[in-house]
Order: structure tokens, then sequence, then C-alpha cells
């Protein structure tokens, strides 16, 4: 640079992680791929004395040259009856249309791109070949040429929210909840149907425009890529092989359970579930009488008591005898629970129907905080954390369905949902499929599925709604999906609301909007609220309702945690002294809840009319400071404003 040669280290850390070296007291940025760290030095004023163009990776020897990428995908397998000569000649074909391009286009940095992709990538084409439609190295290729501009929008983003939050009133916090009234400066970016009296201006249409056109372009390039693909596959008789069925795994056994328990009103005694065998074992403590052993076909009712949360009455059936019932009490509700967890189980097993009657189901939402995950999820897919949490016994008992909502989630899609995969297979050794993945910047909603459930699955709908400034930035918003399992309809919704403690109004607004545009179910059912269109509707996310109580002024330590459970919610900025932190060490919940913004819209029926909601248990989760799970932070330096 300017005949000067400059040497920047990029090292890994302990965690695999990469950062540019930089001097003692300088905190590091850490980046998980090469790619995305050049990607971050690619715009200026980063430190670095001109900014970065593109990663270049370690050569590779010869053979292992067309056998794996910079992300290890592994060898390929040639396709079947496919003479070298005619697979190299589609991609010589296309390289000869793409130089045939370059000439007459002015983004010769984003051919290069295309241009690595058609020489080192051509495993799109092998895969292809082997039955695999998925674009992996192209998706690859554009989320790399794409950074510039993703790292110009978030710079230009951050302008126009600061603008926003300039022309916004100043809200008293004394004073009550008003309409908040979207600033003039935010009418420039409304869609061309929405503008007002500043549509005018044409460099500013022309803009909107463009994005548009990304947009558009971005979202059918991978389908025309896959058509033309398959056509060149067809025309030079390079066959699809059938690819056989991978077997199922086994199923990983469940050790034989061990209940201690009080038999009517005060006698000790057991309960022994084996889930393989089909079995309950009953035994009494001092008692002459020989162990009891029900199999699984004999017990007609499982009945919990409400007044009493440890316990349960089991019915039975007798040979020529009345049906016997029995009362059982647990050392406490989450033992009970356990138990009736794994009767479900053994009847689900052994029952002689080809198909299920009831299904387990996991719903999870977690704002990461535009960080990396942890390298184990187990605590949160497993419910071990703080709150409401699952007996040891049944932890690792896997679900049929997967539903994980994110918001602020930096990780590409195909990273993500590799990343949650693997995780599943290391807890429960199952390989889940994928039912479905729907994005919206970085708000995510993925669903995983037992390889058997998977051909009960169908009529799979995706459908996101922006509610950012103007409704037309993503920054917030909703994803969702849709499916029937074997003709019982499902829906789920992961948001991200608008955040700051004043902005109920925005935030219920947020709500209506996503429940009317929100395009999940069956179309016939569009006129009616998404609530009336499924059997089950699960809705989740960091709906960002606060505390409508001041927080103690002065550095408090409390232990604090997430269950994983509905939502985040959290403490609001403090004005007055006093003791809300109190409340949190001594776990004195209701009177926090009885604060909660969400639960009093809900008393004015603004906002999830009908809908249910499960057990609060834990802390506020926003917001912790980085890294524990002890203490809060309630002054944050904003990226966003809405």
């Amino acid at each position: 640079f300017q005949r000067h040669v400059y040497t920047y280290r990029i090292l890994p850390d302990d965690e695999g992680l990469l950062s540019v070296q930089t001097i003692q007291g300088i905190q590091a940025k850490c980046f998980r791929t090469l790619p995305d760290l050049i990607g971050a030095y690619q715009h200026p004023n980063n430190g670095l004395v001109t900014p970065l163009l593109h990663p270049v990776h370690r050569p590779r020897p010869a053979e292992d040259s067309d056998g794996e990428d910079a992300r290890g995908w592994g060898h390929t397998v040639p396709c079947a009856g496919a003479p070298p000569s005619s697979r190299t000649h589609i991609p010589q074909q296309l390289h000869q249309r793409l130089q045939e391009q370059v000439h007459s286009s002015p983004a010769s940095d984003f051919m290069g791109f295309m241009a690595e992709y058609l020489t080192h990538h051509v495993q799109d084409l092998e895969a292809l070949c082997q039955g695999h439609p998925q674009l992996r190295h192209l998706s690859t290729a554009l989320a790399t040429a794409c950074r510039a501009l993703h790292s110009e929008i978030d710079f230009t983003l951050a302008g126009l929210e600061t603008l926003t939050r300039v022309f916004e009133a100043p809200v008293s916090p004394r004073s009550p909840a008003r309409e908040q009234v979207m600033p003039p400066c935010c009418s420039k970016i409304i869609p061309p149907p929405l503008q007002g009296f500043l549509s005018s201006d044409p460099d500013l249409e022309l803009l909107l425009s463009k994005i548009s056109t990304v947009n558009h372009l971005l979202s059918s390039l991978e389908k025309k890529v896959l058509k033309s693909l398959q056509e060149m596959v067809t025309r030079h008789n390079l066959a699809l092989p059938s690819v056989a069925a991978a077997p199922l795994p086994p199923a990983r056994p469940l050790a034989v359970q061990n209940f201690e328990v009080k038999v009517g009103k005060s006698q000790r005694g057991a309960l022994t579930v084996d889930v393989e065998s089909g079995t309950v074992t009953v035994t009494k403590q001092g008692s002459s009488s020989q162990e009891e052993v029900i199999p699984q076909d004999k017990i007609l009712q499982l009945i919990k008591y409400q007044s009493v949360q440890s316990k349960v009455r089991l019915v039975c059936a007798r040979e020529n005898q009345k049906n016997l019932s029995r009362d059982f009490i647990f050392p406490s509700a989450r033992k009970r629970e356990a138990f009736c967890q794994l009767l479900q189980l053994m009847k689900i097993q052994h029952s002689n129907l080809d198909e299920p009657e009831i299904i387990s189901l996991y719903a999870g939402t977690w704002n990461m905080g535009s960080t990396p995950p942890p390298r184990s999820l187990a605590s949160w897919l497993t419910s071990r954390g703080l709150g409401r949490t699952q007996d040891e016994t049944t932890a690792c008992i896997p679900h049929d369905i997967y539903v994980i909502g994110t918001q602020e989630n930096s990780l590409g899609d195909r990273e993500w949902v590799e990343f949650l995969c693997a995780s599943l297979k290391t807890l429960m050794a199952i390989d889940y499929r994928v039912v479905a993945l729907q994005c919206l910047w970085s708000i995510k909603i993925v669903v995983l599925v037992k390889p058997e459930h998977q051909r009960r699955i169908s009529h799979v709908h995706t459908s996101s709604v922006k509610t950012g400034i103007a409704n037309t930035l993503g920054n917030k918003g909703a994803v969702g999906v849709s499916f029937l399992f074997n003709g019982t309809s499902f829906g789920f919704v992961n948001c991200h609301l608008a955040s700051g403690s004043e902005k109920t109004h925005r935030r219920n607004q947020n709500y209506s909007d996503i429940l009317h545009s929100l395009a999940l179910g069956d179309k016939r059912l569009g006129g009616f609220d998404l609530t009336l269109r499924f059997t089950h509707l699960f809705w989740f996310g960091d709906l960002n309702y606060r505390l409508e109580m001041d927080v103690q002024v002065g550095p408090c330590r409390c232990q604090a945690g997430d269950s994983g459970g509905r939502r985040a919610w959290g403490v609001t900025v403090p004005s007055l002294a006093q003791d809300i932190l109190t409340h949190i060490v001594k776990k004195e919940f209701q009177a926090l809840l009885a604060v909660d913004q969400l639960n009093l819209e809900r008393e004015k029926n603004k906002v999830f009319l009908q809908f249910s909601e499960g057990d609060i248990s834990f802390p506020p989760t926003y917001r912790y400071e980085r890294g524990t799970r002890d203490t809060y932070v309630w002054q944050k330096s904003k990226p966003t404003g809405v």
C-alpha cells in the first residue's frame, strides 16, 4: 500500500475463533471464519492502513483440490457413468459465458468471486449429480461477494436510525403511554404505494428501486442457477442417480428409572419404570407382599391431581375384577412430571398403532446478541437451566419436533442449521431432518423433526414480516412456519419487537402487524385471524416488553438465569431508587410479573388474546452483563432505535 508492505497477523484463540493481532489494551474482534473476518475489514477506518479485499486460503496439494473446500465439506463422489470430459465441459462453458459479461460489467471484483466459484467449486455440480439440489458453494460465494454491501447497509441503517431518534419526541417517565408517531424522516423510505409528500425525490426513489432489485435477484438467483445446472446435466447425459434412503440410526435405550413415592397416605414405596420392556413395578417398603409388575397395556388411566401438584392416580385393569385405582405421592411436582412423561413414552413405543396419537414438541427462543454460540447447547436443548426445568431422568428423552427461534443471530443460515443438527445428534444420537428454515436478517426460525416423522409432514409454508423503520427494514419483525402433521395444523411465530421501555404502543402495533400480515397456513383461511388458522399456534421470541418498575441505583449482584422459556422480559432504565433487584435476589417473581408490560397489556385485551403462557419461574433476562448470569447492566449504547 503506497509502496510500503504492512503485515498483520491473524491468530486463532483457544476456541478456534480468528482475530487480527492488536497491541496490548485493545480488545480484539473475533470471527468464526476467515471470510467473516475479511468481510468485517472491507470498509475504511477499521484500524488497518487500507481495507482488505478478499480471503486467500492456504494452497492445497493437487490431489485434494477438488475434494473439499475451505470449510471441510468432505470428499465428493464422481457421478456414476459420467466421463471426466463431460463434467469439465460444463464449468468451461460457464466460464466462457462469464468472460463475455466481464467486459461490459463494472463489477470486476464481484465477477472475480464468481470466477473463483466456477473454477474451484465444481462440488455443487458433483452434488447435483448425486441427487442433492442444495447449491451450498454458490450460497457461500454470494455471501462473500455481498459482504461489502452488508457493511454499507449496516452503516447507512445506523445513520438512519440515529436520525430517527433525533426527531422522536422525548417521553417523560411519569407521563402515560401515548401513541408513537412516525418521524417525518421515516416517510422517505416507505415503499412507493405508501409514500407521502416526500416521495418526489428521484434519487431516493432510485435507491429504493435498487434495493428492491437486489432483494429480488438474490432471492431468485439460486433457483435460476439450479435450473440451469440441471438442464446442463441432462444435456450432457450426467444421470442423476437414485440415492438409497439411509437406515435410521438406532434409538438410544433408556435406563430403568426408579421413583421413591408414598403409597396411599403414609406407606413408603417405590415405582420402577422400564420403558424398553413396557412395565411398571410397584414395591412397598416393610410389606410382606411381593413386588407387583403392571404391563403397560393394563394401565388404563393416569390422573394428575390439580390440588396436590406431586400426587397422581394410576388406574389399572385386572382380570375378571373391578379396575384398581392407586394414589402415589412423589417428592416433588417435577418427579411426578418425569414419571408421567416416561409412561407416555412407554405407551407410544409399545403401541400397535401405525400412526402416533401424541407427539412431543420443543420450542425455544434465544436472543444471541450478535455473538457466536457456545460450543454446547445441552442445557438449553434439554431444558436444564434455571426456572422450570426437566427432571434428570427425562431430560435426554428426544422430542419429536424441535422449533428453534433466534434473534440477533450473526451466523450464516447453513452454519446455524448444521450447528443445531450436530448439537441434537450429540445429545440424542438422532439425525434430525430439516423441515423448514425462514430468516429475516438476523431473525431465524428452524424446524427439525425425527426421521421417522418426515413423511408425516406436509403443506409446509414460511413467511416473514418486517416491522422496522416504516415497516420496510427487517431488523425487527417476525418469521413463521406452518405445516400439517398427519392432518393436524401447526403454526410457529418467532418475533423481535420494538425495544425501549416507553414503546409499549409500538410493540402492540408490531404484534398486530405480524398477526395480520404473516402469510401462513391454508390460503383459503387467509381472511381469518392468524390465531384461527391452526389447531396449535406457538408464538415466541424477544418481545421486548419491560417492567413498569424502577431499578435500584448502584451496584447489585443477584443470581439470575433463563430457562429458555417463552420470551425475554427485562428491567427498565433507573429513575427512582426502588428495589426491583431485591425482588430478583429473593426470587419474588410474582411481584415483578404484576408490573410486566406484557401482562398489563394482555389484561387490557390489547395483545395475545386467548394465548396461554407457561410458568415464569426465572428472573428477567434483559439485560445481563455479557458472559454472566448474576449481574445486570441497564446502561446500553444501542445500535438501533426501533
